[in-house]
Formats: structure tokens, sequence, C-alpha cells
């Protein structure tokens, strides 16, 4: 099982951006995560149970690599 963890690239299975990609920015507790998404301009929370890890994982810290990931 792939494991949530900062940088994973995830797919969003619910909500507005339901489908899209995001990557995991930061783990607040054990049921959420503030995920960076191209759909959002912000940072924004979202449950685990919402994102479907993938197999790929970038560096939070490198703009180039994040636009990269969610394209």
């Amino acid at each position: 099982m792939r494991s949530i963890e900062p940088g994973r690239v995830c797919i969003k299975l619910r909500g507005r951006d339901a489908g899209k990609k995001c990557v995991i920015k930061e783990i607040i507790d054990h049921n959420f995560v503030e995920v960076v998404s191209a759909a959002r301009k912000k940072p924004r929370r979202a449950n685990i149970s919402h994102l479907e890890p993938l197999d790929q994982i970038v560096d939070v810290s490198d703009e180039k690599a994040l636009k990269k990931a969610l394209s």
C-alpha cells in the first residue's frame, strides 16, 4: 500500500476537485492533510479517505517539480 506522506501525488476522489491531481504538502493529523492542487491557488485541507495515492513523489519545496507533477 502506498503511504500518505508529504510530497506524495494523489488523485482527489470527492468534492469539487474530484478526479484532479494534488500533492500532499503537510500532514495535519491522522484524518487530514494539507494539499496543493493546480485547481486552487491556496493549499487546502483534505480528508485522507478522499485521496487515492499514486506512486509518484515530488519535492514539495520545488515549484517546478510541483507544477510538472500537477500537469
